[in-house]
């Protein structure tokens, strides 16, 4: 490109300065460089029909997570000479238009699996090149390129974690230092008829904003996650002995992750800085644990569902997936709806629901703990309405690794062990014995005994009245009968599971009708009481409104 030329720089996410190679790109031998974000309403737009605030995609949490990750990637440009444009509109619109009116030769953004960017990304890059634009759009999201994987597993993702971290190998640019710093950027250039604004506020996108004991902990940014970063690495003995499977679901005043998980969503935090951090780290401590459990194997499991979710078509839903399994899911709205607004009677779940509700995070085994409740444990609810709640709640929601983990837990793929599940009362006991985390979360069982406060429906009448707590008035019944509902969805899965292996997974919706229909006459035969408990209608006073 010759000297003395405007650049684009798009940012979507990689909303950082650090190892950014885009960025790089875009400012090198600029003459202009217009860093540019797009308020895109497909994201953003308030939607009054969902059932929380927020948009059609997104709840509120994440929304101001994202403007907040913007309002420092902006102070950050500007110390640097530059600055944050930020438009409003359909992307590709205007996109269109900023690069006819600004002049752009070269055009760079970040490569990006989600399957709503790739549609875009494809109908930029075709009017892009139309128009002489030079393009360069650099795979740094990700450890590494998952079509570069796809291919050396002889054109398929593989689907086992394994065979995954086998075929992967070594990240080409992981002994080589990662440029962390920019000392400037060219100037911005004029704007013409493009009509740029400021960072918006949560309340100029159209929303009141939420009081304070509603809005998650977490603040957005490149300038948090560095520092969380540097929080976390710092315990050199907590990084080496660090294991997935363990940890406290129930811990929320000092998270027992490090919840980066939102910064790596946003690319506020780069995965291959992370990656080579966490080497550092345990180069200098010798002995530490390996993958998967490891902190850097969380970082091959992000990669590995990435890769998966990029070379699987219909990777997202049930029907034409084939890696999943078919399965005769429930579609009940009340069901739903009941783990959804945290009011199925069981607290360890509703307590959860709640944190997710409020923080728009909880921690990984909390989330196995309500998706496996959900779907394969007790209420037998289709995986993707749960993933479609998740998507829209969590700040870290992200497309790839929301649908392998519903996958995962609902036992459709990956993981098929269905006999194994989290008991809702006895899993969170073993963590928190005292009931303090449902205590905070749900403040109608804070004077429930601890004996009781997993199972409120079994103290005794006196009991619940003592503890201002009546089941059934104050607080629900259980929707089901987990012994009876968790034995009912492992012969359903069963017979499922035998029925794609007779079928070779080529299973119709007549099929799953026919199955539906067998099992339920079956189970009204073997146990002529309903599963599901029948639910007093609860009205919550204002004081109540936080169940």
């Amino acid at each position: 490109m010759a000297s003395g030329s405007n650049s684009l720089m798009w940012f979507r996410k990689g909303l950082r300065i650090h190892d950014n190679p885009a960025l790089e790109c875009a400012a090198r031998r600029a003459e202009f460089l217009y860093p540019v974000f797009v308020i895109d309403p497909h994201y953003m737009e308030p939607d009054p029909n969902e059932f929380s605030t927020g948009s059609k995609r997104a709840g509120l949490n994440r929304i101001r997570f994202l403007l907040e990750s913007l309002v420092d990637l902006d102070s950050s440009l500007r110390k640097l000479g530059s600055r944050l444009l930020v438009l409003r509109g359909e992307p590709s619109e205007v996109l269109f238009r900023c690069l006819k009116e600004w002049s752009i030769k070269k055009l760079c953004f970040e490569f990006d699996t989600d399957p709503y960017y790739r549609s875009l990304d494809d109908k930029v890059k075709r009017y892009a090149t139309g128009a002489s634009v030079e393009i360069f759009s650099p795979v740094s999201h990700t450890l590494f390129d998952p079509a570069d994987i796809i291919h050396k597993n002889g054109g398929r993702p593989p689907l086992t974690y394994q065979s995954f971290v086998k075929c992967a190998g070594e990240p080409s640019w992981a002994s080589s230092p990662l440029a962390t710093e920019l000392t400037s950027l060219p100037p911005v250039g004029s704007l013409k008829n493009c009509p740029v604004v400021e960072v918006p506020s949560i309340e100029e996108l159209g929303y009141e904003e939420a009081h304070e004991d509603e809005r998650t902990p977490f603040k957005g940014g490149e300038s948090e996650a560095l520092t969380r970063l540097r929080e976390s690495i710092s315990n050199k003995e907590w990084v080496a002995k660090f294991e997935k499977p363990k940890g406290d679901p129930s811990a929320f005043l000092k998270p027992a992750t490090t919840v980066l998980s939102p910064y790596l969503k946003f690319g506020c935090l780069s995965s291959r800085y992370f990656y080579q951090c966490i080497q550092e780290v345990q180069r200098d401590v010798g002995r530490h644990t390996s993958p998967p459990v490891s902190l850097l194997g969380q970082l091959l499991w992000r990669d590995f569902f990435y890769t998966v979710a990029f070379g699987t078509p219909n990777f997202g839903q049930m029907k034409d997936n084939k890696i999943c399994k078919q399965i005769p899911w429930k579609n009940d709205d009340e069901l739903l709806a009941a783990w959804r607004d945290a009011k199925t009677g069981f607290p360890w779940i509703d307590a959860i629901m709640m944190q997710l509700k409020k923080w728009g995070w909880i921690h990984h085994l909390a989330r196995h703990c309500v998706a496996c409740f959900l779907t394969r444990g007790d209420l037998f609810v289709h995986w993707e309405k749960g993933r479609d709640v998740f998507e829209r709640l969590l700040i870290d929601s992200d497309w790839a690794i929301n649908n392998a983990n519903w996958l995962w837990l609902s036992c459709s793929s990956f993981f098929y062990q269905y006999n194994r599940i989290y008991s809702p009362i006895s899993f969170g006991k073993k963590y928190d014995p005292n009931g303090n985390y449902i205590r905070h979360f749900l403040p109608i069982l804070k004077d429930m005994p601890k004996e009781y406060i997993y199972e409120p429906w079994t103290a005794p009448q006196s009991v619940q009245v003592k503890a201002k707590c009546v089941v059934g008035k104050d607080y629900p019944k259980p929707v089901v009968a987990h012994d009876l509902a968790s034995k009912e969805c492992k012969q359903m899965l069963h017979e499922a599971y035998e029925l794609n292996k007779r079928l070779n997974g080529k299973v119709s919706e007549d099929d799953l009708k026919c199955l539906r229909r067998k099992t339920e006459d079956d189970n009204r035969q073997k146990n002529p009481k309903s599963k599901r408990l029948k639910q007093t209608k609860i009205e919550f006073s204002t004081e109540d409104s936080e169940i």
